[in-house]
């Protein structure tokens, strides 16, 4: 099968791999339908993250075509959508519902890589969730979606206590920070402020739900959204960057006794113990708990009530993976798909 591997950082190369197969009898193998470039994968190929010869791809909707022995929710022929963590689905964490925290949590990325024609899913009960049905091809994006972005971003929302009566800050105008606004809106959130500088992305967080536009950030930022909130800063603050400005821009927004959900993967965030310790906020974050989600996610797109595939803004087939690279490295697309 063919399938992406980055040699090293700016090095994306389609190569032929081996096909998966079944080890564990708890194991599926699915065909892929679509794959994607997320956000998370330009941190290795801008060089921030260590990469060597690694397999890229965490996101992905497929066909099952082979299943262990022990396996029983899906089957040969099924529709799947997965998460980008492994999980059983079955432990005391998973049960709390933070299945990313799974006792056999393993990222799909690297070990498994679902940039790729085919994919081996270990734990496919507690990682994979059918659909309804064989889903109509414009349906697809917006499953893709809920395999990370979507679900991180819904997580995020969650996290962040988004819901009826709320403002709502969004810091990060890239996928899941999209996202997450589509999530505030449909918890039913009253006010919902897209932090964002780039009028294609804005145009995209007013389609999923944002009333107001900052575009400042930093300290301006947060002074911004004071100002917009009778200087007490949102209830509901969602960080989807991951950098120490974006981080503390976030803190800075979030009003005495607010909370913040925060799903950028940081790197090199230093936190003042005693900002914190003063902010008086509530901090709930991570890898997000996709897995949680998806029978919910799945519905409601299955359902014509959201719209989360509109945020691909760049479609190619697998072997010019290369060039979603780019594309999202230069900021020319929002989110790549890769059609298998």
């Amino acid at each position: 099968m063919r399938g992406v591997v980055m040699h090293a950082p700016g090095d994306v190369r389609v190569e032929d791999r081996e096909d998966p197969r079944i080890v564990e009898p708890t194991d599926a193998v699915i065909r892929l339908s679509a794959t994607c470039i997320c956000g998370s994968d330009l941190w290795p190929y801008r060089g921030v993250e260590p990469v060597d010869h690694t397999l890229m791809g965490h996101e992905y909707v497929g066909v099952v075509e082979e299943v262990g022995d022990l396996v029983r929710t899906v089957k040969p022929g099924d529709f799947v959508v997965g998460s980008f963590v492994i999980s059983d689905n079955t432990c005391e964490i998973c049960r709390a519902g933070f299945q990313s925290k799974c006792v056999h949590a393993e990222f799909v990325h690297a070990g498994i890589g679902t940039q790729a024609e085919k994919a081996r899913i270990p734990h496919a009960d507690g990682t994979l969730v059918a659909t309804p049905g064989q889903p109509d091809d414009d349906l697809i994006p917006s499953l893709l979606a809920a395999s990370d972005v979507l679900g991180t971003g819904w997580f995020a929302a969650d996290a962040a206590q988004a819901g009826p009566g709320k403002t709502v800050a969004v810091v990060g105008d890239g996928a899941v920070g999209l996202m997450a606004i589509l999530a505030a809106k449909q918890l039913g959130a009253e006010r919902i402020i897209a932090m964002s500088r780039h009028p294609e992305r804005q145009e995209l967080a007013r389609f999923y739900g944002a009333t107001d536009i900052v575009e400042e950030r930093g300290e301006a930022g947060v002074a911004r959204i004071k100002e917009v909130t009778g200087g007490l800063g949102a209830h509901s603050v969602i960080e989807a960057v991951g950098t120490q400005e974006s981080f503390m821009q976030a803190v800075g927004a979030t009003r005495g006794g607010g909370h913040l959900g925060y799903v950028g993967v940081n790197h090199d965030v230093q936190i003042p113990g005693i900002q914190l310790f003063f902010a008086g906020i509530h901090t709930l974050g991570g890898p997000a708990p996709v897995r949680r989600y998806l029978p919910d996610l799945i519905q409601l797109i299955w359902d014509r009530k959201i719209d989360p595939g509109k945020v691909f803004d760049l479609t190619l087939p697998l072997d010019r993976a290369a060039e979603g690279y780019q594309a999202m490295d230069q900021r020319t697309a929002t989110k790549v798909l890769l059609a298998v």
